[in-house]
């Protein structure tokens, strides 16, 4: 890179990359149309700079817009340059990373900018569960350019740039200093679809998943040397509460866990973490989030919304196209039960519930708390596939939680009692006891095992080192339809 310029856009490729990795592809393309006089514009590298290097010596492809460059713009050549990037690296089977920072279409090449980003578009999709994809957003990303993080499997955004597909001033009744759709903290938190972070916090998160992640759907070398302690015990599980976030990162290898899209409908906890080496998909319920010095800074319900369940689906699936096994954690009592729910938490919950059952993967499904209703089935159930179930020895599992089934089954005698309360309360006892707990369940062989708590590691190690040779196919088809 000698006579260059360190622009923004280089110099982001040079913090992502090991030291000195960075080979470019297509330095001297620049743009063919000559229309809007196009010619008297410098365009080098057409305002995108493509090429290869490693990340912790792995193979990686990368492309990152130059914004000093016509703003980044995506025109014919630019796009061209790019669609030649996932070329390459799906022959070779290797992650390709989008550093964006676009302005939009490239008016002064109106269609030919256009069919650019359909090719892109199209080479994304052939892309998708072949090699990860990853980008991150800085500086803007708008208009046909947003599309691009919504292909990728993880997207980042910085927390200055911009995300949209129409600037909030456009969208009718709204303003920037009413609602900003744009910007980072609405992107992340309300629309899901990257996570916030600064540009050294989001380069080194891409750094990490690209550490742990397969580089392709075929060649599995995302294992890593265990130096946890494969039978350590966890007491201090118990103590977590509803915060399954911070019990994954108890049962995780040396305590890593790599949550994504923690913003976005946080009741649903999505991430991954490490058992013995091997990099495990995690998709669990959570109720309650802890600060660091252990006090509670957040409480959900526990049921199932419709964003989190897409966004527990698309995680699933995510997982299962690439071989990484899933574990889920479970506690849910129901569905969400609000009007804007209704209208679309059954279609979400079929998503999620077909993304498990069409999963081929290791799977193991872990009930920490109350489950409930066919809310549970839709978490990973043996109904589904799961290949093994646990329950620790306090979880509650049946049809719906013991006094409501009570106040139904035993209502009479519950009216003709003099101590009503105390009547209640012994119904409910019974009724715990034959069809609401972790015993029931594992007398009916809907539990494999109930484990202790403080044991739980080791089970789960033991349970994926087992399934780590699983084979198994679905009915020949296309591909499903819900």
């Amino acid at each position: 890179m000698t006579n260059v310029s360190m622009s923004a856009a280089r110099k982001r490729i040079a913090a992502l990359l090991d030291e000195g990795s960075f080979l470019e592809i297509g330095a001297a393309v620049t743009a063919r149309s000559t229309d809007f006089n196009m010619t008297a514009c410098a365009a080098p590298s057409d305002g995108v700079i493509t090429g290869y290097g490693t990340i912790d010596s792995n193979l990686v492809y990368v492309y990152s817009q130059d914004a000093s460059v016509l703003g980044g713009s995506l025109g014919e050549m630019h796009a061209a340059k790019i669609c030649r990037i996932y070329e390459m690296a799906m022959k070779m089977g290797a992650p390709v990373i989008g550093l964006l920072d676009c302005a939009g279409l490239r008016l002064q090449e109106a269609l030919d900018a256009l069919s650019g980003f359909g090719r892109l578009y199209r080479m994304q999709c052939d892309a998708s569960g072949v090699v990860p994809q990853i980008t991150a957003v800085f500086g803007s990303c708008g208009g046909g350019m947003a599309l691009v993080p919504y292909f990728s499997d993880f997207s980042f955004i910085e927390e200055k740039a911009r995300l949209f597909v129409n600037a909030p001033n456009t969208l009718e009744g709204n303003r920037t200093d009413k609602c900003d759709t744009a910007s980072a903290a609405f992107q992340s938190e309300k629309a899901g679809s990257a996570d916030a972070g600064t540009e050294e916090e989001i380069l080194q998160k891409i750094r990490t998943l690209i550490s742990i992640l397969p580089a392709n759907n075929e060649d599995d070398m995302s294992y890593d040397e265990c130096l946890d302690d494969l039978n350590r015990l966890c007491p201090e599980i118990a103590d977590c509460g509803g915060d399954t976030g911070r019990m994954l990162e108890i049962l995780s290898d040396g305590g890593f866990f790599f949550e994504v899209r923690k913003n976005y409908h946080p009741e649903m906890a999505t991430g991954f973490i490490r058992l013995n080496g091997m990099t495990v998909g995690a998709v669990a319920n959570r109720t309650q989030m802890h600060g660091a010095a252990g006090e509670k800074t957040a409480s959900y319900e526990d049921r199932l919304t419709g964003g989190g369940c897409e966004k527990a689906a698309r995680f699933v699936r995510f997982c299962d196209a690439f071989e990484i096994p899933i574990l889920t954690l479970t506690q849910v009592s129901g569905f969400a039960a609000t009007v804007e729910e209704e209208a679309g938490i059954a279609g979400a919950a079929a998503h999620l519930t077909q993304a498990f059952a069409e999963a081929t993967v290791p799977r193991v499904n872990l009930i920490v708390g109350q489950a409930y209703s066919s809310a549970v089935l839709v978490m990973n159930s043996k109904a589904l596939g799961a290949d093994l179930v646990y329950a620790w020895p306090k979880a509650s599992i049946g049809v719906m939680e013991p006094e409501a089934a009570a106040r139904v089954m035993y209502a009479d005698e519950i009216d003709s009692a003099q101590d009503k309360a105390r009547t209640l309360k012994d119904a409910a006892a019974r009724y715990a006891e034959m069809q609401a707990s972790a015993q029931a369940a594992a007398a009916r062989g809907y539990v494999d095992q109930i484990i202790p708590e403080e044991s739980t590691r080791k089970y789960l190690v033991g349970a994926f080192e087992m399934l780590f040779t699983k084979r198994e196919s679905r009915p020949v088809k296309k591909h499903g339809a819900v």
